[in-house]
């Protein structure tokens, strides 16, 4: 038995594989310590989404490699969607690794973990899907966690790895992610995260089309558990149903989050996704219509091979038209194993890095005037605890506020000794920034 540190990259559906890495450890009967400079094995779980992730995977396993001549690591593991893309590569180019897995070995991690040497090249009988029954181990506050709901990907889009590394799209069965959602709950976890690579298909490999408006309502029911979420809709996958049981269960949280990557005609053509601004458009204000007060979130790609000034001109028109609560950009990155490397048209990175800017500073007066909206008003507010930036203040989240990716309520007057980090109180908005915001408790 040894003593096994980890380092988790990436968004939170490899956060999930990591926890139930670490189950699987501790049940193996390993110690897990969150310091590396005593652990005797390293595990880094990576993210080779784009190159800025792949950059940063890099670097972590290089630095955990030299707590091998510094430290008391004698192992080294690298795990996840790096090594689904560049297995041997990493096996080749950095001697320092022991060992790599995978996203469908993650049961092999007790096998990796040992003195044994893992054969290059593994191919799974079935794609891995982790259910209730597995272990897990919460690295997320005691009050709220992440729950997937399925794995993989069926969707075409040029510009993502994701099949490539995850696999084909399939769904747990919903008694699994309900009892598992219980069991969070009654160990005091308020707010469950859903995730998946498209939530809205949850179901639809098993036949069901309503499959994540009939989880939701069960979830609802649900005694301990005051908020739920999902994220990741994909924009053609949102079906009137899932609206209506958004609106409908009181538990789930009026929040939508769909990345759009575009609004031009063309540039979704060639990322194989469809649609246009008006359509967009229509599917924005249809959300609005059966979800009164939704808060939307969407990402936008800007530089895809092919955008031209005008195309990228229809996105920041659009972005301005609907006024989204809350939105993210980043620039195309050019992948090797993705679809849309071989096409023309390849914008530079100045153009990039202009069009990012533009963007952002549009929706940061967007979101500026949108938060402001909520100025005067009492909302309900998940206490987190003290502040990740000051021990001054406190900090909680709305409703509209996803964690880790969206803002936050900093809380200046009101917090006792009797205030407890999970509860849900009322809280007095009194001032707005671009993406956080400042209340009062009110007892």
């Amino acid at each position: 038995m040894a003593k096994i540190g980890f380092v988790s990259l990436g968004c939170a559906k490899n956060l999930v594989d990591t926890e139930v890495m670490l189950g699987m450890l501790a049940q193996g009967g390993h110690q897990i310590t969150p310091f590396q400079h005593e652990a005797e094995i390293i595990v880094v779980n990576t993210c080779g989404f784009i190159d800025p992730a792949k950059e940063e995977s890099v670097n972590t396993i290089l630095e955990m490699a030299t707590h091998k001549t510094r430290g008391n690591c004698r192992r080294l593991v690298v795990a996840g969607c790096l090594v689904e893309r560049y297995r041997e590569h990493i096996l080749r180019e950095i001697p320092e690794v022991d060992a790599v897995i995978g996203t469908s070995e993650i049961p092999r991690i007790l096998e990796a973990c040992s003195t044994a040497a893992l054969p290059p090249v593994y191919e799974p009988r079935d794609l891995f899907l982790y259910s209730d029954r597995d272990p897990r181990i919460l690295t997320t506050p005691s009050h709220w966690a992440y729950i997937k709901i399925a794995e993989g990907c069926d969707h075409p889009c040029t510009f993502c790895v994701i099949p490539r590394m995850r696999g084909r799209f399939r769904s747990r069965p919903p008694d699994s992610i309900v009892d598992e959602a219980r069991r969070m709950a009654q160990n005091g976890v308020r707010e469950v995260n859903l995730v998946a690579q498209d939530s809205t298909m949850y179901g639809w490999d098993a036949g069901n089309r309503k499959g994540l408006s009939e989880l939701l309502r069960r979830l609802g029911e649900i005694e301990e558990l005051a908020w739920i979420r999902f994220l990741y809709a994909y924009p053609t996958s949102i079906y009137d149903d899932l609206l209506d049981a958004i609106a409908e269960t009181p538990k789930v949280c009026k929040y939508i989050d769909m990345p759009l990557q575009s609004a031009s005609r063309e540039v979704l053509r060639r990322m194989k996704r469809g649609g246009n601004r008006e359509s967009l458009v229509r599917l924005v204000e249809r959300i609005r219509h059966r979800i009164p007060e939704v808060a939307i979130r969407t990402t936008m790609i800007v530089g895809f091979p092919g955008e031209t000034e005008e195309d990228f001109r229809q996105s920041i028109a659009f972005a301005k038209e609907v006024e989204f609560d809350r939105l993210g950009a980043f620039a195309y990155s050019d992948e090797e194993h993705a679809a849309s490397f071989p096409l023309d048209g390849k914008v530079s990175e100045a153009v990039k890095r202009d069009r990012l800017n533009r963007l952002m500073e549009a929706q940061g007066e967007i979101a500026a005037r949108r938060n402001g909206g909520l100025v005067g008003r009492t909302l309900p507010v998940l206490i987190e605890g003290l502040s990740e930036e000051t021990d001054l203040l406190w900090q909680g989240r709305l409703p509209s506020q996803a964690p880790e990716i969206d803002g936050v309520v900093y809380l200046n007057d009101g917090v006792t000794q009797k205030v407890r980090p999970g509860e849900i109180l009322p809280v007095r908005i009194t001032e707005a920034h671009r993406y956080d915001l400042v209340g009062a408790i009110q007892h």
